[in-house]
Parts: structure tokens; sequence; C-alpha cells
């Protein structure tokens, strides 16, 4: 790899860290090709990526971007996780690890807050966007139909006393 394409990938990890809004890292070591591709669809079915890159760009890419507590973790076999939402990532790469041993999570950051383990654990155990978004649009949509029932019932209420006295009078 010559020098201008270490330049260029030091940009393209600085554009992923600057815009993400989780990075997990973790150690794969012998992970096989089936494997990562498999933990790679995952993560695009999320909405996230994988990327495996050398350590020495990573940290270099990391220098004065907001989760620059990760170069830390940064040792041997690493792979980065990232996702605009804040939770995928992380719900992705906790899941993945449960079902396969040889995928070691290490740390990673939200912002400009560091995580550890527990904290990644934590934070893929929150609920996702959309399922946010959905809790929050059922929360201001009953109201709404609790509403409509309320001034439907009346009508029917009456239409059913008018049909009772119809087959009374019948």
């Amino acid at each position: 790899m010559d020098r201008a394409q270490k330049e260029k990938v030091v940009e393209e990890l600085g554009q992923i860290f600057e815009s993400s809004g989780v990075v997990v890292v973790s150690h794969y070591e012998g992970m096989t090709v089936a494997e990562m591709q498999d933990l790679r669809a995952r993560m695009r079915e999320a909405g996230g990526s994988v990327r495996v890159a050398k350590n020495r760009l990573a940290k270099i890419a990391l220098d004065g971007q907001p989760c620059a507590s990760v170069s830390e973790y940064l040792k041997g076999m690493t792979v980065l996780a990232y996702s605009e939402d804040p939770v995928a990532a992380a719900k992705v790469v906790n899941d993945y690890a449960k079902e396969n041993d040889k995928l070691e999570i290490l740390g990673g950051a939200m912002g400009e807050n560091a995580l550890d383990v527990a904290g990644v654990k934590a934070v893929a155990a929150m609920p996702s966007r959309e399922e946010l978004i959905a809790s929050i649009v059922g929360c201001i949509g009953a109201p709404a139909s609790n509403i409509a029932g309320a001034i439907g019932a009346p009508a029917s209420n009456i239409a059913s006393i008018l049909s009772t006295i119809e087959e009374k009078a019948a």
C-alpha cells in the first residue's frame, strides 16, 4: 500500500468516525470469511457497516475526532462496526458475539462517550430509532382513536335502540 492509498484510507476512516452515531471495536481472530460475510450482511440489514483497517491508520484517523478514546482498543486483529443509528451497530455486534465466540467486543464510542464492554452491551439493550418512532406514533395515535370511538359510540347506541324499537313494533 503506497502513501496515497494510506492517505485515502485515513480520510475514509476519519469520515466514518466523524459521522457515526456509534463505533464498536472487536477482535475477530479466528473468524472465517463466511462468518465475516454473515456479520457484514447483518450489519448492512441494520443500516450499519463493518470495516477492517490497519490499527496504525485508524489511530491516525482518530486523532482529533470526538471518539478518539477508541484508539486504546486498536491492538491485534480488530474490526470496526459503525452506524448512524446509535444503537444498530452495538446491537448487531452484541447479538453476533453471543452466537460466535471468535468475535470479542473490546469497547467503543458513542459520540464523545467512551464505552467499555458493559457500555456496548447497555447500548445494545436500548430500543433502536425505529422502535422509538413506532412507540411515539402509537402514543400519539391512541388518544385520537379513543376520541373517534367516543364520538361514534352515541350514534351507534341510538341506531341500536331504534332498531330494537322497530323490531318490537313489528
